[in-house]
């Protein structure tokens, strides 16, 4: 049924593709129904707070889906995304942020609060023009391409790899942290961009924003789903995942492996400022905490937990672990660390290929074996009609 559904499209031999794109439908369709069209008390009622935090998840997962494509298809380990997201949500926020004008502590019109606080005059720079929404959405793209752009370009063309160019996506996004916790940075420092009012006019306290919120991570989802798999699918595609298998022979036949990464790796810091753009009105806040080291790696463990070069394999291990994350810190906060550091062991020693792996091998076993009875059950047959 599935595979007649999307018989014609890119999607026709990605099984986990197709029912990923079920379950978002399903869940575009669904939950904002069950949210503004029945009443509260109501079994089948969702809260708007769960909307939030799946809205969050989402957010999480489309993330893990642009680390999964250069880290899967292209073999580089980047332990510097959250860079690139908190990029994106910093431009979300600074629009936000915009957005206050004279409601905000202080009441001045033109600068948020902590530059009031901080005694600055006037607005700097770069802050001109997140006033308007399609400029923040443009900053949201640009900057975090930007930033892959030039560390990708200096880094590829050097041909720094394996764990060397890990260690640099790290010192990346840790020098952007300690940077964005100056003041004099203009960006908030340590408490970030908070006390969002709203967004393109509408409260960002109202459910029906939230569920708007929630209805644009689902879609963003599907379409950075999309891209990712035409890629993969393409020639480009190939070429990456055959530099993560045998650079040195790529090279040889002639390809130009450092402009292959770049595109790869410009398009999944694109991706993964969306996401950031996306989390940001959804928490409420962004602030330097973003950037930390700790977020990146966390990254990383939600795609190898959910199985690389599969896309739908990240999307799956990033909503698995943040689930998990939110009912450990909850219940058993202190434990939470030690959890994700054994999942993360266990996932490399039992689950290589992650839990859509495992599925994978566990599927065709059951489909040999039940080739192998029904071989033997056919031999058992003619052996009795050719005795008979």
């Amino acid at each position: 049924m599935l595979q007649s559904l999307f018989a014609n499209s890119m999607l026709k031999t990605d099984r986990g593709g197709q029912l990923l794109m079920l379950l978002l439908t399903t869940l575009l369709i669904v939950v904002p129904a069950f949210n503004l069209l029945l009443p509260q008390g109501h079994f089948l009622h969702i809260e708007t707070y769960t909307i939030s935090l799946l809205g969050k998840y989402l957010t999480y997962a489309l993330l893990a889906m642009a680390v999964d494509l250069v880290w899967g298809y292209l073999g580089i380990l980047t332990l510097g995304h959250g860079a690139f997201f908190a990029l994106g949500g910093y431009a979300m926020g600074m629009y936000l942020m915009r957005q206050i004008g004279d409601r905000g502590v202080y009441g001045n019109p033109e600068l948020p609060d902590f530059m009031v606080f901080l005694d600055w005059q006037e607005l700097p720079w770069f802050w001109q023009g997140f006033d308007m929404f399609w400029f923040a959405c443009l900053m949201v793209i640009l900057v975090p391409a930007a930033l892959a752009l030039v560390f990708g370009f200096l880094s590829f063309r050097s041909r720094v790899s394996g764990v060397y160019l890990s260690i640099m996506t790290q010192a990346l996004t840790f020098a952007l942290m300690l940077a964005f916790f100056r003041n004099e940075m203009g960006f908030g420092g340590n408490n970030g961009l908070t006390d969002f009012k709203d967004i393109l006019g509408f409260s960002l306290q109202a459910d029906t924003t939230k569920v708007g919120l929630f209805m644009a991570s689902v879609v963003a989802l599907i379409l950075g789903y999309l891209t990712c798999r035409k890629v993969v699918s393409s020639r480009l595609g190939k070429v990456a995942v055959a530099i993560r298998d045998a650079e040195p022979r790529v090279r040889f036949i002639g390809y130009n492996v450092a402009n292959v990464k770049l595109a790869i790796f410009i398009l999944s810091a694109m991706i993964a400022g969306i996401a950031g753009a996306l989390y940001v009105p959804q928490v409420g806040i962004i602030n330097p905490g973003e950037f930390s080291p700790l977020n990146s790696i966390e990254i990383v463990v939600w795609v190898a937990l959910g199985g690389r070069a599969t896309l739908f394999g990240a999307v799956i291990g990033a909503l698995l672990i943040n689930y998990a994350k939110s009912w450990f810190t909850i219940e058993l906060p202190e434990v939470w660390l030690f959890a994700l550091g054994s999942l993360f062991v266990l996932a490399t020693l039992f689950l290589p290929k992650g839990v859509t792996g495992w599925f994978t091998d566990l599927s065709k076993h059951n489909k040999k074996s039940n080739h192998n009875k029904e071989s033997s059950s056919n031999k058992d047959l003619a052996t009795k009609e050719s005795a008979s």
